[in-house]
C-alpha cells in the first residue's frame, strides 16, 4: 500500500473515533446537546479555507497576511474556542454530566485535529517555481 492510502486510513479511523466519542457522550446520558460540538468542529476550518486566498495576488511582494486572511484566522480561532468552551459551559450549568463534557471535548479535538492533518498532508502547492 502506498503512504497516501495508509494516511487516509489512519485519518479516517481517528475521525471515526472522534465522532464515536461525541455520539457516546450524547447517547450514554440521553442528552443530545453535545452533538453540537461535532457541528462546531466541522464548521471551524471553513472561514480559514474561504479567506485564505483573499487579498493575495501574483504581483504582491508582501508575504505577510492581509486583512481578509487575518479575519478568516480570527473566525476560525473563535469557532475552535467555542467548540472547546461549549461543553464546559454545559457541564458547569449542569445540563450535561462532566464525563460527557470530557468525552465531547476529546472527540471534538480528534475531529478538528483530523481535519487539520488531512489539509496539511494533502495540501497542493500551486507554485511551479
Amino acid at each position: 500500500m502506498s503512504a497516501g492510502l495508509k494516511t487516509v486510513i489512519l485519518l479516517s479511523f481517528v475521525l471515526a473515533v472522534g465522532f464515536l466519542l461525541i455520539i457516546l457522550s450524547c447517547a450514554l446520558w440521553a442528552n443530545w446537546l453535545p452533538l453540537l460540538v461535532a457541528l462546531i468542529f466541522v464548521v471551524a476550518p471553513l472561514p480559514n479555507a474561504l479567506f485564505s486566498h483573499c487579498g493575495q495576488d501574483d504581483f504582491s511582494a508582501d508575504s505577510e497576511g492581509s486583512g481578509p486572511v487575518d479575519f478568516g484566522r480570527f473566525l476560525t480561532s473563535m469557532t475552535v474556542v467555542t467548540g472547546f468552551a461549549f461543553p464546559v459551559i454545559l457541564a458547569h450549568s449542569e445540563i450535561i454530566r462532566p464525563a460527557a463534557c470530557i468525552m465531547s471535548i476529546v472527540g471534538g479535538g480528534l475531529v478538528y485535529g483530523t481535519i487539520l492533518a488531512y489539509t496539511a498532508v494533502f495540501r497542493q502547492d500551486t507554485e511551479d517555481f
